[in-house]
């Protein structure tokens, strides 16, 4: 869509449901030479240039059922935990929760603390480092135990003098005050240390009496779950929740922590981008209506987008839109705004209508696309935020009438969108435009310049008058007739899908020797006609009208035609 882009004023969406259809005379068809025969669908296929080249085949996409039953099993695991995770995070206020603190800021709180912690403390001295200085005590009295005991230096060298002996009594008493004197610091030491290391712990710390308001505050229950809408939905409030729900884990195929992300991203990123306050700003997209606008819905009900950026060519429209970063984050805001509000009005009901269709004209569009830098951004950024955010709302994406760039193009747009997104692609070049359309889109839902009946301002017809349709083979005629029981006025409009065709129109009396009325003289009409003809025909007795289409070329025409009668005053 972008899927899903934009804001401000955005047109009404026009979504037909049971509409009654307006009472019309009915018509019968005159198959004159050829019997018209319809045509069997083909595949969409991407068609590039004139010459109607099949360049790429796009893959089949089914929308799947939302209804919980039609399920397969592994399916409907993935949606039960899905709940859970969800039903966690909400009693948790994990959808509300303050952002954890930047990498920065964390980092440098815990080399705090790093530091903090290797802050040298002072240790209790230990036996083995008490065994390690006694030697270094016992080398030191060795050491003094020789001028102790001689009392006197020693002798000359050069006249050797007979030692004497030392008394014995006067040996030991030193000898054993020495020692007596090296044990008793010892063991003070030892005493000291063993105290130090075998001090009995502390007294645990009595911890302080709660206060009234802790105590209150235990008393208090925990806080109720928080509640999370998206798109005016609840989570986990009945089938519409799982309606969404199944969005999220069809975007992930259904692998569930990473639809869980998804959808924890998505509710972060609407409270950033102030969804809520957007949807009442006014006035943010001016002149950006025929750029895009939803306009009918498609054969089962989808409402249709249009993107037409050939309007850009207008160059002051262009400077508005995207002369600036202002004016490019204005227009992304509208596309959202655009955006939210149409997919709220979604019923989002397993029975009812849950995506919408995308159709973007790429007609006079490839200069802007591939060479103006700023749209080139703001479109990329579009269809990256309709893809993370607007998990699958987009049930068909058509782009019509595709020029020769097109390989260009799906390049730039492919890394923006998965291989899911990418299945829902149909391609048409401008001669298979309006073919390509009406296999999804019945005619009258169709705007004029796509090759449908639905035109702006229009008076006579609404998208809830539907349109026949009819196939004149090459060469052949087709003949329409509308007959008139009463006096009134008929009204009709047809079209041929590429023209080239000579119509005419009359009207037959049903009285024996009336005169015909020509309605309308025969003549060709070529393929630049994109227009449809109308006509309006007041009756004053019954009859008919017989439109005469006749196809002289080698291609088959499709043929569009609807009418209603008034009945006269």
């Amino acid at each position: 869509m972008a899927e899903e882009t934009k804001k401000t004023e955005a047109p009404e969406v026009a979504v037909v449901s049971d509409v009654p259809v307006a009472e019309k005379p009915t018509t019968t068809v005159v198959e004159k030479e050829v019997t018209p025969v319809p045509e069997p669908e083909k595949p969409a296929v991407e068609v590039v240039g004139e010459e109607e080249s099949k360049v790429a085949e796009s893959t089949s996409f089914k929308e799947e059922s939302n209804k919980v039953d039609d399920l397969i099993d592994p399916e409907k695991k993935a949606l039960d935990e899905f709940k859970l995770l969800i039903q966690e995070a909400l009693n948790k206020h994990e959808f509300t929760a303050p952002p954890p603190p930047p990498p920065a800021a964390a980092k440098e709180e815990e080399e705090k603390k790093e530091d903090e912690e290797a802050k040298p403390e002072e240790k209790p001295i230990t036996e083995e480092e008490i065994k390690e200085e006694e030697p270094k005590t016992e080398a030191k009295t060795e050491a003094c135990e020789t001028p102790i005991e001689t009392g006197a230096p020693p002798p000359p060298a050069a006249e050797p003098v007979k030692e004497e002996p030392i008394p014995p009594p006067t040996s030991t008493v030193v000898a054993e005050k020495v020692e007596e004197k090296v044990e008793s610091v010892v063991e003070e030491i030892k005493e000291t240390i063993v105290h130090e290391v075998t001090a009995p712990a502390p007294p645990p710390c009595e911890e302080p009496a709660a206060s009234p308001e802790a105590e209150e505050k235990e008393k208090t229950p925990p806080p109720p779950p928080e509640e999370v809408s998206i798109w005016g939905i609840p989570l986990l409030a009945d089938e519409k929740s799982d309606v969404i729900l199944l969005k999220f884990l069809r975007a992930r195929d259904f692998k569930v922590k990473e639809a869980f992300t998804m959808l924890k991203n998505v509710v972060s990123w609407r409270k950033e981008f102030k969804i809520d306050e957007l949807l009442e700003e006014e006035n943010i997209g001016e002149g950006l209506e025929k750029v895009v606008y939803i306009h009918g819905v498609d054969k089962e009900g989808h409402p249709v987008c249009y993107n037409s950026f050939g309007e850009f060519q207008d160059k002051e429209l262009y400077s508005n839109t995207f002369a600036d970063g202002e004016k490019r984050a204005k227009f992304l805001r509208w596309y959202i705004q655009f955006l939210e509000k149409n997919v709220r009005k979604l019923e989002f009901s397993p029975e009812g209508t849950c995506t919408i269709v995308q159709v973007t004209d790429l007609k006079n569009s490839p200069g802007l696309i591939l060479s103006k830098k700023e749209l080139r951004q703001a479109t990329n950024q579009a269809l990256q935020l309709l893809q993370d955010n607007y998990p699958e709302f987009v049930a068909k994406q058509v782009f019509i009438n595709v020029p020769w760039w097109y390989v260009a193009y799906n390049r730039m747009i492919s890394p923006f969108l998965t291989q899911r997104t990418k299945s829902k692609f149909v391609f048409a070049g401008p001669t298979k435009t309006a073919e390509t359309l009406l296999k999804y889109i019945a005619p009258e839902q169709i705007p004029v310049q796509y090759g449908g009946l639905s035109k702006e301002g229009e008076s006579e017809f609404t998208t809830s008058d539907p349109a026949t349709e009819e196939i004149i083979k090459p060469a052949g005629k087709c003949t329409i007739e509308f007959p008139i029981t009463e006096a009134g006025t008929l009204v009709w409009e047809a079209r041929v899908i590429g023209w080239d065709v000579t119509y005419g129109a009359e009207f037959v009396p049903s009285a024996e020797g009336g005169y015909t009325w020509i309605v309308q003289k025969a003549r060709k009409i070529g393929p630049a006609d994109e227009q449809a003809i109308g006509c309006t025909f007041k009756i004053g007795e019954p009859g008919k009208i017989v439109l005469t289409f006749e196809n002289q070329t080698s291609k088959k025409k499709k043929l569009l035609y609807r009418s209603k009668t008034k009945p006269s005053e």
